[in-house]
């Protein structure tokens, strides 16, 4: 009773365990998808912040090349710059959407600084098409463009600073989800593999018990049989030595004094005799053998 009581709770108990055990995989895998979305999402920031960068630089350099040598082809890398600019902000802006309001400021003060030194160099590059050599170089010795260029900088340190102490944070988190993860998985499998093995354990004893029963019951089975068939085969050996002295008396009966009985007498003696044979043939079909003698019945046919 106790045994299949422990197995009834024993495997309800292992399957519970296994489903608990995949809900805590399946969450470790969310929380490490979402870990990742997370760095992924830092590294996009940081390629914005460097290609914003490199935008203000490209259109910087492309103005100063154009505005010493007055040769068009040195404004390639500033229309080139100029044409990405909007879209890096773009995308910054949107990574930046969910960060802190912190973040999301210094990213507009980018913009303003950006669209006012493009200005700056329009009004430059403008000037030295114009043929006002002179009047450009003074707007850049003015040093407008290079405070811009300057708090664009520190601007976009700022945001890239932020980016990393976020990432810091992320991995932070990461290495703790790590940590608690390989905790709970170690945890969860040591004890998953104790209640397996204590399961099978359990039904490999019980199965042995289990056989050790159907043994004894074949056993007691065979004993029973046994004495079965040694009622049997009294009860047939009697009843053919009470049949058989029964038909024997009949037929001497109608042998000896058939002559002095009465027409009704011998017919009782003939009814009895077809009696104990129909009685015989009765007994051989309930012991399964027409042929079957016991040793007592073969004994009393050799005396008869």
């Amino acid at each position: 009773m106790i045994r299949k009581t422990a197995l009834q709770v024993g495997a309800p108990a292992l399957l519970a365990f296994i489903a608990f055990n995949t809900y805590l995989a399946a969450n470790h895998l969310k929380q490490m998808q979402k870990i990742a979305a997370l760095t992924l999402e830092s590294s996009m920031v940081q390629a914005d912040i460097s290609g914003v960068l490199k935008d203000l630089t490209d259109m910087e350099t492309g103005q100063r090349g154009y505005l010493l040598t007055g040769d068009a082809s040195y404004l390639q890398p500033y229309n080139d710059a100029k044409g990405r600019i909007a879209n890096d902000f773009a995308g910054l802006r949107v990574r930046l959407g969910h960060h802190a309001e912190g973040e999301r400021s210094l990213e507009s003060q980018l913009e303003s600084l950006a669209t006012s030194k493009q200005a700056e160099m329009e009004r430059s590059i403008t000037l030295r098409q114009q043929g006002y050599r002179h009047r450009a170089f003074m707007l850049v010795d003015s040093n407008e463009g290079k405070e811009y260029m300057d708090r664009a900088r520190a601007l976009l340190s700022s945001i890239s600073a932020a980016e990393t102490s976020s990432f810091a944070r992320v991995e932070r988190e990461r290495n703790a989800i790590l940590n608690k993860v390989l905790v709970q998985t170690i945890l969860a499998n040591s004890c998953l593999l104790l209640l397996t093995a204590c399961v099978f354990g359990l039904i490999r004893y019980h199965g042995q018990v289990l056989e050790q029963e159907v043994a004894q019951s074949r056993q007691e089975l065979a004993v029973r049989n046994s004495q079965l068939d040694k009622l049997t085969s009294a009860l047939s050996t009697q009843a053919r030595l009470k049949t058989s002295a029964i038909e024997k008396s009949a037929r001497l009966l109608l042998q000896n004094y058939g002559g002095f009985l009465p027409l009704q007498g011998q017919k009782y003696a003939e009814q009895i005799e077809e009696a104990s044979a129909q009685m015989e043939q009765l007994r051989q079909d309930l012991v399964g053998s027409p042929g079957f003698k016991t040793d007592e019945i073969v004994a009393y046919d050799s005396v008869a």
